[in-house]
């Protein structure tokens, strides 16, 4: 890496968010709204947020006419957008595996291309920190751990090819370019990662952990996500620190993935299972399972082998880089962080509940 300078920044401008009507989307919409800047929100769906430095475009990101539509007058992107598929494998269907891509990769190819050429300036990627997991244990690896080449699930494989292409991009017309790694994203709004456990549970399949209660993983709480992401973007200068690099951003603070579930479980009412199985046994089981379903159309199993891995399996990145050359120090931690959701959560889960027993009546 060339010579940088980690003071010099930049101003973000007019913004695009992309998924801005998701939970990571609307949070980020919150906070650059609150800071003062004029923010275009592009989603399928419409953002409930209403303010006058808002401007919200519904339309598909595959859609070309949509896409120069937003990225008019924009000086900086920040691309949240993606589908998360996490079944794959070889078994996975064309159908399966080629809407993945649509949107994954090509969309985010034809983003940066017309984005390009309408003068865009910054492009700031949401990767995952999945984009090197291989089935190993990693403990607190930095940004030189290379790109897992394996195949198990949609999201990782999309999220690796989109990534590099993006990097590769950089510089290109004089836009510039880089990519955060976000762990399992939390927090208020979150329709991801504990509305699955919340699935779980009310389908009655959390009869047990996984793993043996020692391995540990790291998440990032959505408003220290957003951190990393302005701090990468303010830094995609010429002679700055993020061209053309990529970012792990999280909460540094690795944990059991139970042992931190726990306060949410308690909140809603629900006991934690004190059975354990050991994480091979599970995998095996549902990679057996999700092969069937896509070989010969059974049911979709409840968890994919890429999610049990994630709890069985240490996974936690080092955020040194990201300290260093951004100045990214985690805002919240897990105690405060938790404290923020715990209302979000139960009444979530609340919901969930009430249209659960609705349809079951």
């Amino acid at each position: 890496m060339s010579k940088v300078d980690t003071v010099k920044k930049c101003e973000l401008g007019n913004v695009l968010i992309t998924g801005g009507a998701g939970f990571v989307g609307q949070n980020f919409i919150r906070t650059l709204l609150d800071s003062g800047y004029k923010v275009r929100s592009l989603d399928l769906l419409n953002t409930p947020i209403k303010h006058k430095n808002l401007k919200v475009i519904k339309g598909d990101i595959r859609d070309a006419v949509v896409i120069r539509k937003a990225v008019k007058g924009i000086d900086t992107i920040f691309h949240t957008a993606a589908v998360i598929e996490m079944k794959g494998g070889p078994a996975a269907t064309k159908e399966y595996r080629d809407f993945s891509y649509s949107i994954n990769v090509e969309a985010t190819k034809q983003l940066v291309i017309l984005a390009r050429a309408f003068g865009v300036k910054r492009f700031v990627y949401t990767s995952s920190n999945s984009v090197v997991l291989a089935g190993k244990p990693l403990r607190g690896v930095d940004e030189t751990e290379p790109y897992t080449e394996r195949r198990r699930d949609l999201y990782t494989e999309t999220k690796v090819v989109a990534e590099q292409w993006v990097l590769e991009q950089n510089g290109v017309d004089r836009m510039l370019t880089c990519a955060i790694r976000p762990s399992s994203i939390w927090g208020p709004g979150d329709q991801t990662m504990f509305k699955k456990i919340f699935e779980q549970i009310l389908a009655g399949h959390m009869h047990s952990k996984i793993g043996l209660g020692f391995e540990k993983l790291d998440n990032t709480f959505v408003h220290n996500l957003i951190q990393g992401q302005i701090k990468a973007a303010e830094h995609l200068v010429e002679g700055g620190t993020s061209p053309g690099q990529a970012y792990f951003i999280n909460d540094d603070e690795p944990i059991n993935a139970f042992v931190f579930s726990k306060p949410v479980f308690d909140a809603i009412g629900v006991k934690m299972p004190w059975l354990t199985m050991p994480g091979k046994v599970v995998m095996r089981s549902l990679e057996a399972w999700e092969y069937m379903h896509f070989k010969f159309n059974l049911p979709s199993p409840p968890l994919a082998p890429s999610e049990v891995e994630r709890v069985s399996v240490d996974n936690y990145f080092s955020v040194n880089k990201a300290r260093t050359e951004l100045g990214y120090s985690p805002e919240y931690d897990s105690k405060l962080g938790m404290k923020m959701s715990l209302p979000y959560y139960k009444e979530l889960f609340a919901n969930m509940k009430t249209e659960k027993e609705a349809v079951g009546a």
